[in-house]
């Protein structure tokens, strides 16, 4: 594995890894702490109040675990935060106030004024505190966090409802639970930078959105390299406040050196970029930022990376620890959750339930492992839901374009949120809404309109069975007759796998969670949902039965593994909870390197890609030959 250089660490520790400036402050740490319980802390204006808060929390772990310091797992619906820290007024700057994600509606106040308000426990937002800092330059920042433990309208994902965890439910995560920083900006700043690469047509789309002025004479220029080679530069005026840009990429590049060139697992080539404002010669804001040249798509039933057929062997990620619970321990412990995933043989992680740290995804792009967005679901079907879904994933989708390891989007898991589903016009037009929104902001990637059962459109069929012997999983889906048979009459877990007005007439097959074999050695007091066994060695073959079941499939282009680590009282991972493998990680390694019957080694050809732009243009991204 490559090790990583200064600039892996620079983004690796950073909140924000796809856009980042040198000066910025770490917020997380000790800050002061209390429980409103009865609710009264906005009618006792407590972020104005020092005596309240009479606990210390370390940020940004929720209190409900150890590393808080609290490890208070009751029901706790409001709680408040307080801490200060040294900033002064800048005479021709802004200061702003980041946060990775408070669940679930947040309030934040600084020196007593109300600078920013958010719903949605998973998605990051910031506020301008410039205006309201203290003349003295010591600062007072509070924060009101309100998560209802019964509200079952409110995207949870695994987060339980009840006091104690049960079934495949996890702990609760009331309030900050990813970094908290400032950040100096000028007055005209860079807010966002997306990249939309399209191997087809052979550019690379820019879109920056600023904030600020837009004075006359204002350029923006783009520097991209890559293995430190030089590949553009860029610049063109600015005169509005959302600038986009198509810059030409080199077909030469795409077609004959690929795996230089393109980002894929196993070559995840990354460009470097600087995006600058400037004016009159003088720089006004500057940003860094990367990229991967990838495409996803799916053609038929095959699903395409980079226009290349691709056999895609997941693992189920829920991104939990002991000591943290949805927070991660460290920026370390994101890292070696990614290596992990490529340590056991797996080319891609499906992020199940959770918006995962931005810092996770950066991993997954410079290590080389796949990832599945997906959105944490609600417990009930209701106008409420769906616009806090629809606005939450809105703000995922936002935040997450730009990760060329993400390569599907999945709104909607095992008909959660829309349990009646398979009879409700209502519940299967939401699924439809959801499905085309996210097309329409993101047509880049496959959606998934709910995974698992009961498909109504979607670009992948994506089937959870956990069938407990590959000999099942043969009858099921060992030819394309079995297929249809399976689609048509199978019910694996009680569930119809195809909904009769569903839109798409073909899609890639992948059997999207299977396994979850249970081995936990220490103690029997486990969720036991899809079988257990007694040694390391049956978990190892159990685990080839199936796999190599799907694998010598001709119709399934893809399956995920449930799951990569024990969590909480489900014991099925192949690490335990403190990420030790319970099986040699080179016997799955071998396992899940063996070939696909339905993408095998010498089908794998190179298709060639017809680019619209000429090899020869100037500002050519990869220069020619």
């Amino acid at each position: 594995m490559t090790e990583p250089t200064s600039l892996d660490e620079i983004r690796g520790r950073h909140p924000r890894p796809q856009m980042t400036r040198p000066d910025w402050t770490d917020l997380n740490g000790r800050w002061r702490f209390a429980y409103d319980d009865a609710d009264i802390g906005m009618d006792e204006r407590w972020y104005e109040r020092d005596d309240v808060f009479d606990k210390m929390v370390t940020v940004p772990f929720p209190p409900e675990s150890p590393a808080s310091g609290i490890e208070d797992r009751g029901f706790h619906p409001v709680v408040w935060y307080r801490r200060t820290f040294s900033a002064a007024r800048s005479p021709d700057g802004r200061l702003l106030l980041h946060f990775g994600a408070v669940d679930y509606r947040a309030s934040v106040w600084v020196n007593g004024h109300l600078v920013a308000t958010h719903e949605g426990g998973h998605t990051p937002f910031s506020a301008d505190v410039t205006a309201v800092l203290a003349d003295d330059g010591e600062n007072v920042l509070a924060v009101r966090a309100e998560d209802p433990p019964a509200d079952m309208t409110q995207p949870r994902g695994k987060q339980d409802w009840l006091e104690r965890p049960h079934g495949i439910f996890y702990e609760r995560t009331t309030g900050i639970w990813q970094p908290v920083w400032l950040e100096p900006v000028p007055a005209t700043h860079i807010t966002s930078v997306r990249w939309s690469p399209d191997l087809l047509r052979g550019t690379l789309r820019l879109r920056v959105v600023l904030d600020g002025p837009v004075p006359p004479g204002l350029q923006l220029g783009v520097a991209l390299q890559q293995h430190g080679k030089p590949l553009t530069d860029d610049a063109f005026a600015v005169s509005a406040t959302v600038v986009q840009r198509d810059l030409p990429l080199d077909p030469v590049a795409i077609t004959h050196h690929r795996s230089q060139y393109l980002w894929t697992p196993a070559h995840p080539n990354l460009v470097d970029a600087t995006v600058t404002l400037r004016t009159e010669g003088r720089v006004v804001d500057e940003v860094a930022s990367y990229v991967g040249l990838r495409s996803a798509a799916c053609s038929g039933t095959r699903f395409l990376l980079n226009g290349r057929p691709y056999f895609l062997r997941l693992v189920l990620a829920q991104n939990y620890w002991p000591e943290s619970h949805l927070a991660a321990p460290s920026a370390q412990a994101l890292r070696e959750e990614v290596e992990w995933v490529k340590e056991l043989g797996f080319n891609g992680v499906r992020i199940h339930q959770k918006i995962e740290d931005p810092r996770f995804l950066y991993w997954c792009d410079r290590l080389g492992v796949l990832a599945w967005g997906e959105m944490p679901s609600a417990q009930a079907f209701d106008p409420v839901t769906l616009s806090r879904l629809t606005r939450e994933w809105l703000e995922v989708l936002e935040r997450d374009a730009s990760v060329p390891s993400l390569v599907a989007w999945v709104p909607f898991n095992e008909s959660w949120a829309v349990p009646g589903l398979e009879y409700d016009p209502a519940q299967r037009d939401a699924v439809r809404a959801l499905f085309h929104l996210t097309k329409a902001l993101d047509p880049t990637r496959p959606v998934i309109g709910n995974d698992g059962w009961e498909h109504l459109v979607s670009d992948i069929f994506g089937v959870h069975d956990y069938s407990a012997s590959g000999k099942v999983l043969r009858q099921r889906y060992g030819s394309a007759e079995a297929l249809q048979h399976t689609l048509a009459k199978i019910q694996p877990y009680y569930k119809v796998l195809m909904l009769p007005d569903r839109a798409d007439s073909e899609a890639p097959l992948m059997v999207t969670e299977f396994g979850g074999i249970t081995f936990d050695p220490d103690s029997q007091d486990f969720w036991n949902g899809y079988g257990a066994v007694t040694d390391a060695q049956e978990l190892l073959e159990r685990y080839t039965d199936l796999a190599t079941a799907l694998l010598d499939s001709p119709v399934v282009t893809g399956f995920c593994y449930t799951q990569l680590t024990d969590t909480a009282q489900e014991r099925n991972g192949l690490l335990d909870e403190r990420r030790k493998p319970k099986v040699d990680p080179a016997a799955l390694r071998d396992v899940n390197r063996r070939p696909s019957a339905a993408v095998p080694a010498d089908a794998i050809a190179e298709i060639q890609i017809v680019h619209a732009a000429s090899r020869n243009h100037p500002g050519m991204i990869g220069g020619g030959p």
